[in-house]
């Protein structure tokens, strides 16, 4: 691009020129940018920070945390509790919701992230990221309860995440497509880089953790199977596959040149619709791959047409290159 523009540009012309987000949402993105920035300067310390290895402790969904979850969700906490936007938080490393404290004015929004995706590529040195998804509180409400959170993701009013990987990339959309922004380290801000992020349609490439092939239901097992069979298979064409076991890697890279992310459900815990988490995984992630043009379901249904019913629900999540997702979803839907 011929002219820097930065991310507080970038969102003041939204705000004024396009009216698609208020002053108090740009406030909210900017502090969340701010935080992801001091998250990348965390990792990309590492161990000299002393941030690898294990906290020695286990978050609500009885996964154990890395020291680097703990303080990501800290950053997060700490930056926006305080500066009246938002009424609560609520995170995948918590329990229940952090409502704002009376101490501090209370804002309209409500804020849901992953603080640190990927927390088991950290200490190997391979990308991870901040997912996080805003919604507004619903009016009429008094006070602030997990009841609040509980809306459909296409309630989202904005939703992004940044990745932390050879450059720094924070990925958002507030509903008018999606736009890329890279850290500067030079001059210390986010830059814009990419503001029409469209995903191909077809796709030779799928995202799958091939070791749970054995517990899969069939219709997932029909389709990779066909990707596997290649030129001389059903589908015509020879795949390859991408798998980094972090989502917001896999989808950056999905965003990027097109692809499939697919994290079913299996036989393994048959009581679970999946591993993901609904609202700070599924949801912000299915409307940026909308927004730019791809598709994203549970195998059935568009995800962000699902009403939680729980804080960290989870689901099975088909995402990227629109023709591919609404192959999967046919499969499923013919059983």
């Amino acid at each position: 691009m011929s002219q820097k523009i930065s991310l507080t540009r970038y969102l003041v012309e939204q705000q004024h020129s396009n009216g698609t987000i208020p002053a108090q949402l740009r406030l909210l993105l900017e502090i969340v940018a701010r935080a992801c920035k001091s998250i990348s300067h965390a990792v990309n310390k590492g161990a000299l920070g002393g941030v690898l290895g294990t906290a020695g402790s286990e978050n609500v969904q009885g996964e154990v945390q890395k020291k680097l979850d703990i303080i990501a969700n800290d950053v997060l906490i700490d930056a926006n509790e305080w500066g009246g936007h938002l009424a609560a938080m609520a995170s995948e490393e918590m329990d229940t919701i952090h409502v704002v404290p009376n101490r501090y004015p209370q804002g309209e929004y409500l804020l849901m992230f992953d603080p640190l995706d990927g927390s088991s590529n950290i200490d190997v040195n391979v990308s991870i990221g901040t997912i996080f998804s805003v919604m507004k509180k619903p009016e009429g409400s008094a006070g602030v309860s997990e009841q609040d959170f509980m809306q459909p993701g296409s309630k989202q009013v904005a939703a992004g995440y940044c990745v932390y990987g050879p450059q720094t990339t924070l990925v958002l959309t507030v509903g008018n497509g999606v736009v890329m922004f890279t850290l500067d380290r030079e001059d210390g801000g986010f830059v814009l880089t990419d503001e029409n992020v469209r995903i191909p349609e077809d796709t030779k490439e799928f995202s799958i953790n091939m070791s749970n092939m054995r517990h899969w239901d069939e219709p997932v097992k029909r389709y990779i199977d066909e990707c596997l069979q290649g030129k001389e298979g059903p589908r015509g064409k020879d795949f390859n596959m991408r798998w980094i076991a972090s989502m917001v890697a896999d989808v950056h890279r999905i965003l990027t040149r097109g692809g499939i992310f697919m994290y079913p459900w299996d036989k393994r815990e048959p009581g679970k619709p999946g591993k993901l988490r609904l609202m700070y995984e599924a949801n912000p992630m299915s409307w940026l791959v909308e927004q730019a043009g791809g598709a994203a379901t549970n195998g059935r249904q568009r995800i962000l047409d699902l009403q939680p019913t729980q804080l960290h629900e989870r689901v099975s999540v088909v995402l990227g290159s629109k023709n591919e997702v609404e192959r999967v979803t046919s499969y499923h839907n013919a059983v």
